[in-house]
């Protein structure tokens, strides 16, 4: 099962722009936490938390403890986060409250095993993967860290689909009715080598030097006055 992830946020009490860029003056993050049928909370992040979170990556399939200073504490999915235009840093983060005994549609990112040892890629093959992430819906409380996909008896046209994760944690994927593909092993490009244009005949364009020991040819007389 994933991590559960807490955050310690201060309480807000106002909502709107003005609001906002108040609490931004007070070097916070603006963020709201919604849904499960409840009214929204207002809060204040550090904007360190937030940092650390969007480097480490795949931080929309994380799941939250929203921890608000003098309130509740949320069990939340971080969905939307705004950036500044110049600066690039976060200005806003939206966290979707989770509710008992819903399924929630999240990304998973999928992991591929034994690459070193997989046949179709020390046969010159190449991984060429199609999802890095899987959307699926699951089980707040058995949300997969990662999709695994065994390559040990992978060869070169082998294509990997859905049914070759080895644990799907009772997912189910948004992509309904068909095995879709994941990755394959695809066959090394070979480029072969362009033919070799035939020359043609070279046309003499330089006068042919004088043999040896015959008199150079005259210069031009000059004409009299």
């Amino acid at each position: 099962m994933v991590q559960t992830i807490r955050i310690e946020a201060e309480a807000r009490e106002q909502a709107g722009k003005g609001a906002a860029r108040a609490t931004r003056r007070q070097g916070l993050v603006p963020a709201v936490i919604y849904g499960a049928k409840k009214d929204a909370q207002l809060a204040a992040l550090d904007p360190r938390d937030v940092m650390k979170e969007l480097h480490k990556g795949g931080w929309q399939s994380h799941l939250y403890e929203v921890a608000v200073k003098g309130g509740s504490t949320e069990r939340c999915l971080m969905r939307d986060v705004q950036f500044h235009p110049v600066t690039d840093r976060p200005i806003h983060v939206d966290f979707q409250r989770l509710s008992a005994g819903s399924r929630i549609r999240i990304k998973v990112a999928v992991a591929f095993l034994n690459e070193e040892t997989c046949p179709g890629l020390k046969a010159g093959g190449v991984l060429n993967v199609v999802r890095r992430e899987i959307e699926v819906m699951a089980d707040p409380e058995n949300v997969p860290e990662k999709f695994e996909i065994d390559l040990a008896e992978a060869a070169i046209g082998d294509g990997l689909r859905w049914s070759a994760v080895k644990d799907q944690q009772g997912a189910k994927p948004v992509i309904l009715g068909r095995d879709f593909m994941v990755a394959s092993i695809a066959a090394p490009t070979v480029v072969e080598d362009a033919a070799p244009v035939a020359a043609g005949p070279v046309e003499a364009t330089k006068q042919k030097a004088p043999a040896a020991g015959a008199a150079a040819p005259a210069k031009d007389a000059k004409k009299k006055k």
